[in-house]
């Protein structure tokens, strides 16, 4: 017997389950760190409207260079 033989034959004793299901938790947690991730930036959501106020104090102090928040 040679040495590949001796491989191939290794591999198929180690081979058990579904490699499939065995590496979907994988998947699970990388969906985990999106959704995560996601909901870190829909909170930043609207935060120019949230400080309008100072924005547009500011606005009259300074003049209208500048202002707005890019708008």
């Amino acid at each position: 017997m040679n040495l590949a033989s001796q491989i191939v034959m290794a591999a198929a004793e180690a081979e058990h389950g579904n490699v499939a299901l065995e590496t979907l938790i994988f998947g699970v947690i990388a969906a985990l760190i999106f959704g995560l991730l996601a909901i870190v930036t829909m909170s930043y959501r609207n935060v120019a409207n949230r400080h309008s106020a100072k924005a547009e104090a500011w606005a009259a102090k300074h003049g209208k260079h500048g202002a707005g928040h890019g708008h």
